[in-house]
């Protein structure tokens, strides 16, 4: 089962929030933010910012006309049955954490589990996601009509906290790029990408960390430095589909579109130059 412990008793000290509504503990169903934060929702014309915890309570919707951006540590949890919309970029700063859109698969197979109850969430970022060293981030179900791009960052190599940093079920019209993240867990999977993908450097402390299946990929599909090595691990994936080619130590796990052959299956092909 691919795993998603959350974020959950980690020790950081996070401002609180500016919003006009009251502090109130996260009612969602599986919270992501390490304390008490502020429900958020509504329209915001402009830009928004989050400077402490906060969540978009289930049922409701959170729209912003401009960018969003997390303040370093902040923390925003929309990991539930809400509607979120961002016509600008999301902009996630040092330590902090993004929740964003839930899905059937959030926490893995068996797919009937987690706090979407066999819904899904449709999430849409009209620029791109960009985050400078945070310390997680879980995209579930999202649309990402730019670029997700995500440099450094992490607790460290750990189990303790346990950090994961899921990217699943999404659709992005541009790259997907994650560089230099370390934690415990790291996996991309079932994501549709117009773009390349590109996973260089990320060092998880769990031995199946590092799945990277079942993508379907535009562009290219380039990994290196990872460890451990990229693999399908326990998350039960299949070979990521890329029209590119395949580079370094994705090129096991992949198959090209024209290479479905009569059987009914796919062909794996061996890393490309």
């Amino acid at each position: 089962m691919t795993k998603l412990r959350l974020v959950l008793g980690v020790c950081i000290v996070l401002s609180l929030g500016v919003w006009a509504a009251s502090a109130t503990a996260d009612p969602n169903d599986t919270p992501l933010c390490p304390s008490a934060g502020t429900a958020v929702s509504g329209a915001h014309n402009g830009n928004f910012m989050i400077t402490g915890n906060a969540y978009v309570p289930a049922g409701s919707s959170l729209t912003v006309n401009g960018n969003l951006t997390l303040a370093p540590g902040a923390c925003l949890d929309a990991f539930t049955l809400a509607d979120v919309t961002v016509h600008g970029n999301i902009l996630v700063g040092p330590g902090a954490i993004l929740g964003l859109g839930c899905g059937p698969g959030a926490l893995g197979p068996p797919f009937t589990q987690g706090p979407c109850y066999g819904q899904s969430t449709n999430d849409v970022v009209d620029g791109s996601i960009i985050a400078n060293q945070p310390l997680t981030m879980y995209l579930t179900a999202d649309t990402i009509r730019g670029n997700v791009t995500s440099n450094g960052g992490g607790p460290g190599v750990t189990f303790n906290p346990y950090v994961n940093y899921p990217i699943k079920d999404s659709t992005i019209g541009g790259n997907l790029i994650v560089q230099g993240w370390q934690g415990t867990w790291f996996g991309a999977l079932r994501n549709h990408v117009s773009g390349n993908v590109i996973v260089d450097n990320v060092v998880a402390a769990d031995p199946d960390s590092n799945e990277v299946a079942t993508n379907t990929v535009a562009g290219n599909l380039t990994c290196a430095g990872n460890s451990p090595a990229i693999q399908f691990g326990d998350s039960g994936g299949a070979p990521n589909l890329v029209s590119g080619n395949a580079i370094g130590q994705c090129g096991f796990n992949v198959i090209q579109p024209d290479e479905f052959y009569d059987g009914g299956g796919p062909q794996p092909i061996a890393v490309r130059p």
